[in-house]
């Protein structure tokens, strides 16, 4: 091949799926062509379908734990401090060729490319167009989703917004600065916001909905430190009166709950030998358990760092169901093992489980409203919504005193999204957006055990090699890789 993997777009190929009884029904159909396929209303049915199952790839969001867990603070791969691929992580010595770089960048781009070549053909298509409408904006929200995570991962992106017909044509895309990238993402969900609705019926729960491009808009707009946009969002969230916090936290996470009225955007997971299964719960068993904690045992990955450990207050609720620090194997001994439980299922085969994983939570909204009314100004509202979480968490409320000023406030609304939304991919993309990722893994240098010191390079990974040897003229390499 000439051309890189952003640039072999799947023009020729769409995993696509099929929703006969529930949109979380994913069963894949045969490849087809561009050309053949995107004709009628039912096929971008199934395209849309598919799109939304891209969201599964590793590199989208089957191994961002790697990035927003494994490289902060909040935990390590296993068998830390060999020479793993995920180890690059933890102690921050990446290589430009780390499969899990490599990963994120071409399963967002082969994902971009379907989004891409539905946006491009459906208008073309006689359909019902308030149908149509809503399968833009759904694309649309679900592109701006892939191109935040790859503008926090890699700073500066190639910004593809057309399907390609042949590879030589992403000879022309080089990196576009951030500040484009981040416009696109906006416009995307912005545009979007307006067009999707409130909610589904039960046979389509799951689809991106408006509450789910606000609440990802504000975020959006909170990375980029533009507060005051950020907070109107994140009202507008609140406001729509659709979502609320669960009484118990443990119910938030159970399999026979899923898409609950915390649920603002998950991806969605089915059970039963379709292909079709969350891995997590069987990745982030203890290795060598046997079935003493899951059925089919566990890999090890993502365990819970000390140092998270001992973030948790006394009678916080929250500890119990999100990890644990031991189990008791066949023989009934105790063994000690620090693993996540937050995603635990039971599993039809290893790695087939049924639960879905959170990118957008209710208490996240709050948190992050919250600090968005703090950055514009301290003001004793935004403990409202710090207050609710902790409420919920079985832990007593603060007040003025605890935190009396923004600085503290800050501090406040970081150790909360610690341990509210631990193992759900937030914590090194808030220490980043934040400004403290480097003086707090820095501070912990020694019990991460660091290769290298951070420094502002470390704030976005590296480009895959690859991508730059197959497109020396365009693609360079972010400083210090």
């Amino acid at each position: 091949m000439k051309a890189s993997l952003v640039y072999t777009t799947l023009a020729l190929g769409l995993l696509a799926t099929s929703c006969q009884n529930s949109f979380i029904d994913l069963q894949p159909i045969s490849s087809a062509s561009t050309d053949n396929f995107y004709r009628t209303a039912e096929d971008f049915r199934i395209a849309v379908n598919g799109a939304y199952a891209s969201l599964q790839m590793g590199g989208i969001t089957g191994n961002s734990y790697v990035f927003g867990e494994v490289a902060s603070d909040n935990t390590v791969p296993p068998a830390s401090g060999s020479v793993t691929d995920q180890d690059e992580f933890d102690r921050f010595y990446i290589r430009t060729t780390n499969p899990f770089i490599n990963g994120r960048w071409n399963d967002s781009y082969n994902a971009i490319a379907r989004y891409n070549t539905i946006l491009d053909r459906i208008n073309a298509v006689s359909m019902d167009e308030s149908l149509k409408g809503r399968y833009i904006a759904e694309v649309k929200a679900l592109r701006a989703h892939v191109y935040f995570n790859l503008v926090r991962t890699f700073g500066d992106v190639p910004l593809v917004l057309k399907s390609m017909t042949t590879p030589d044509e992403g000879y022309a895309y080089g990196r576009s600065p951030r500040t484009e990238v981040y416009a696109q993402i906006e416009k995307d969900l912005s545009e979007a916001e307006g067009v999707l609705p409130v909610s589904y019926a039960a046979a389509d729960l799951g689809r991106v909905t408006r509450g789910a491009a606000k609440a990802l808009l504000g975020k959006v707009y909170l990375t980029q430190r533009k507060y005051a946009p950020a907070a109107s969002k994140l009202k507008e969230v609140i406001d729509l009166n659709v979502y609320d916090l669960l009484p118990s936290y443990a119910d938030v996470f159970k399999v026979s709950n899923k898409n609950n009225k915390e649920s603002v955007f998950d991806v969605q997971y089915k059970s039963g030998g379709a292909g079709e299964g969350n891995p997590w719960p069987n990745d982030f068993a203890p290795e060598n358990s046997g079935n003493a904690v899951i059925a089919f045992g566990g890999s090890g990955n993502n365990q819970p760092s000390a140092d998270l450990i001992a973030a948790y207050e006394a009678g916080d609720v929250r500890k119990d169901v999100s990890l644990a620090t031991s189990y008791v194997n066949a023989s009934g001994q105790t063994i000690p093992a620090n693993f996540v439980k937050k995603y635990y299922d039971v599993p039809v085969t290893r790695g087939d489980n049924g639960n879905n994983i959170p990118l957008i939570r209710y208490a996240d909204v709050l948190l992050m409203y919250a600090e968005a009314l703090n950055e514009v100004s301290y003001q004793p509202e935004a403990l409202t919504y710090l207050n609710r979480i902790r409420t919920r968490a079985g832990l007593k409320a603060k007040t003025t005193a605890d935190v009396p000023d923004q600085a503290a406030f800050r501090l406040a609304i970081e150790q909360e999204r610690r341990v509210e939304l631990a193992f759900e991919g937030h914590r090194w993309f808030d220490l980043v957006r934040t400004g403290r990722a480097i003086s707090v893994i820095n501070s912990k240098k020694d019990q991460i055990r660091l290769v290298n010191t951070l420094t502002e390079n470390n704030l976005v990974f590296p480009v895959p090699q690859a991508q730059i040897d197959i497109n020396r003229d365009k693609i360079k390499q972010n400083p210090g890789y």
